[in-house]
């Protein structure tokens, strides 16, 4: 009964029988029991095939059922410099016919969580303000059953509405902020929207427990000479990019566990994060960034944590001409749904 259990499962339902771990095939059968969602593997389909859903995965037109969802915020009216990180979500979903279990942790999320992907959010690109609104309002439906969204960016701007309805579900929440600009302006050009102010907005309206809030990876060029110290003086860590060089960020995420608590926290990666040798494509790239190396680290470094969203934004495909900015994105966002909570590890 378990073999034919794991076959209908594929490659990961075959590989737990054949380790024989009592731990993974009682995940098998439970995974069964509950019909859970399984994205569509190569032996199934190959993986140039298929529709390009995140990972292949069933998409659902809401999320009833659903303990997690890729959803894509196609926006990019907020860039301030190179634009086209609205057609993130869909190049991202292009680079994601990955395989399910996570040879790093030894996580299969398919087998303890139902996921899906619920599309794209509607949103008026001709109106930044409006199309905020349109963000908030959506995520409301998105997460009120309790469902984890992972969203596709999208330029920076994003995080900020889908941030008021986080906060409106589960109050103020700690904050993994991953980016190499600290995103704190108070305005740019006279406009409180874009993508250098998602935090401060978010700062501004209570959204955020200042005190289990971290930055990592700030660096570069600036307009003064202390924006990575507009975090610090609202009470965030903030941890430089060169704070990072020649080192695992293993211990400082020991300390951002410690930080975090047990209350809830939102995951925000800007691709930028990375250097641009690794993920060129994104729109304002700045050099002496971390590694992929390092990104893997911070992101199992929040294993454990009380994770109620997590976003990946910026990715800009007309810059990335050979698509390893989209396939690191989509990587890392799968790496997002291997630390949430229920996940189990079989190491």
């Amino acid at each position: 009964m378990l073999r034919a259990v794991c076959r209908s499962l594929g490659e990961a339902g075959i590989r737990a029988t054949v380790c024989g771990a009592k731990g993974l095939s009682t995940s098998i059968a439970w995974a069964a029991e509950r019909n859970l969602n399984q994205p569509l593997i190569s032996t199934q389909m190959p993986r140039p095939g298929g529709i390009a859903s995140f990972m292949r995965l069933p998409v659902h037109t809401n999320t009833e059922g659903l303990d997690a969802c890729f959803v894509g915020v196609p926006l990019d009216c907020g860039t301030s410099n190179r634009s086209g990180s609205r057609f993130g979500p869909r190049q991202m979903r292009c680079e994601s016919p990955l395989r399910p279990f996570n040879q790093g942790t030894g996580a299969n999320p398919f087998n303890s969580l139902n996921v899906a992907d619920v599309g794209d959010v509607w949103i008026n690109l001709y109106s930044l303000s409006d199309a905020c609104c349109n963000i908030r309002d959506q995520y409301r439906e998105l997460i009120k059953n309790g469902c984890v969204p992972l969203t596709m960016g999208g330029d920076h701007t994003i995080t900020y509405p889908i941030l008021q309805a986080i906060k409106e579900k589960y109050g103020p929440v700690g904050l993994v902020h991953v980016d190499a600009h600290p995103d704190l302006q108070e305005e740019v050009l006279g406009s409180k929207l874009g993508h250098g102010t998602p935090f401060k907005r978010a700062y501004d309206e209570g959204l955020l427990d200042c005190s289990r809030v971290i930055q990592i990876g700030l660096r570069g060029t600036a307009l003064t000479s202390n924006d990575c110290d507009i975090g610090r003086n609202l009470g965030f860590r903030v941890v430089g990019a060169e704070e990072c060089w020649h080192k695992s960020l293993a211990p400082l995420m020991e300390e951002a566990r410690q930080q975090m608590g047990e209350r809830p926290v939102y995951i925000s990666f800007d691709i930028d994060a990375i250097d641009p040798g690794f993920c060129p494509g994104t729109g304002s790239p700045e050099v002496g960034g971390l590694t992929t190396i390092q990104a893997l680290e911070i992101i199992r470094g929040c294993h454990g944590l009380n994770l109620v969203g997590c976003d990946l934004v910026e990715v800009s495909p007309p810059y990335d001409f050979e698509g390893t900015t989209a396939a690191t994105g989509a990587h890392l966002l799968y790496e997002m749904l291997c630390v949430l909570p229920g996940v189990k590890y079989y190491r």
